[in-house]
């Protein structure tokens, strides 16, 4: 295992997590150069792995281990050690359930220090108010009274998005496959469905139903307020009311299907996905999932998802079987912008000119479960 070598403010860090650990790549800010630091937590599988700029920097990664189990774990020094909270995110009460798998960890705002997020499986939201050294569950959103009648996606019924609305402090949301987006306005006191518009193609009995939806990744605009977008299991979509409805923005890709989703965050019409195909066809869904007529093709739009263009400059197009995982895609903050793509064949590929030429950054690591970017602090 290579350690990192001592980074600088302002060096960029892209964060991997893999099935076999987590992986650590530094570059300089002209971000030609990339060095592989790793693997860390060898052996779990790091579904996600995160940097929280407060407190001199931190890094946090949802492990699921088969011989531990899910667990929190950070890093106070970019990876050279590695510790564990004193209490993990565990339900209580006397419900029997089990928290299965650790999907995401977002840190909290700049407003609100210590606090943390944690979306598990079976779909439920953790907080932490410590730096993420003790959790607590989100009670209201784990007893919201449609609970009974959620059903789970094929990756499982899982919390695997959460959205903070960094204009209202007491403002998020979440996404949950296979039941939709939740939103609060009272801190997560109570939670109310936000997904009016948006297509269930596999209830041909009700197309538009209040929940029973599949998000596979919903982000949230950092500059513009109530800005939302998803890549649903039918469609992109795009809300300018904070979830109180969507319109979809599919028209004009190959296909309806897809996992990733990047947003530029400057530029809050900008935003990036990658179209897969489905065995049972778009509109249903089903096991073949990878790009789109086997052409490694990412879509980005300029207006806010009403017109595309084909990205494909150094993409393989032809016989690529290339599939990524919901949160394989990240941007950076950086002019012009990075994108980063990371696939289960091991692969990452960026572009350092908002996706006009892509590279191969690195190829033969773990299938990717994630990719994150950070600036050190």
């Amino acid at each position: 295992m290579t350690q990192p070598a001592h980074a600088h403010p302002g060096d960029l860090l892209l964060l991997v997590g893999t099935r076999k650990g987590a992986f650590i790549l530094h570059g300089e800010p002209a971000r030609r150069d990339w060095e592989l630091h790793g693997p860390y937590i060898s052996g779990s599988d790091v579904f996600h792995l995160t940097y929280d700029p407060r407190n001199g920097g931190v890094l946090f990664a949802a492990t699921n281990s088969m011989w531990f189990g899910p667990q929190v774990e950070f890093s106070k020094d970019l990876g050279h050690t590695w510790e564990q909270p004193d209490a993990q995110p565990r339900f209580s009460g006397d419900t029997g359930e089990t928290v299965n798998r650790l999907w995401h960890i977002e840190p909290g705002r700049t407003c609100e220090p210590g606090v943390l997020y944690a979306g598990v499986e079976p779909a439920a939201l953790f907080r932490s108010n410590d730096g993420g050294m003790t959790w607590e569950e989100v009670a209201p959103l784990s007893n919201h009274p449609t609970r009974p009648e959620w059903q789970p996606g094929f990756g499982g019924l899982c919390l695997h998005s959460i959205a903070l609305d960094r204009h209202r402090p007491n403002t998020m949301w979440v996404g949950i496959s296979a039941v939709g987006v939740f939103r609060t306005d009272d801190a997560g006191e109570s939670w109310h469905h936000a997904n009016q518009g948006v297509r269930a193609d596999f209830d041909p009995a009700n197309r538009y139903p209040e929940w029973g939806v599949c998000p596979h990744k919903l982000l949230a605009h950092p500059t513009r307020q109530d800005l939302l977008y998803q890549q649903n299991h039918c469609g992109v979509y795009r809300s300018d009311n904070g979830g109180a409805s969507w319109q979809e923005i599919t028209e004009g890709l190959p296909s309806r299907f897809g996992f990733v989703l990047g947003l530029h965050p400057q530029d809050p019409d900008t935003l990036y996905v990658m179209p897969e195909d489905t065995a049972l066809g778009e509109d249903v869904g089903g096991g073949i999932r990878y790009v789109s007529e086997a052409k490694f093709r990412v879509f980005r739009s300029r207006d806010g998802g009403q017109s595309w263009r084909s990205l494909t400059k150094g993409l393989p197009q032809g016989n690529a079987y290339v599939h990524a995982l919901r949160e394989g895609m990240a941007t950076d903050d950086m002019d012009p912008l990075g994108i980063y793509l990371g696939t289960v064949n091991g692969q990452i590929f960026y572009s350092r000119d908002d996706g006009d030429t892509w590279e191969l950054m690195i190829e033969n690591l773990p299938p990717i479960n994630s990719v994150t970017c950070a600036t050190v602090v």
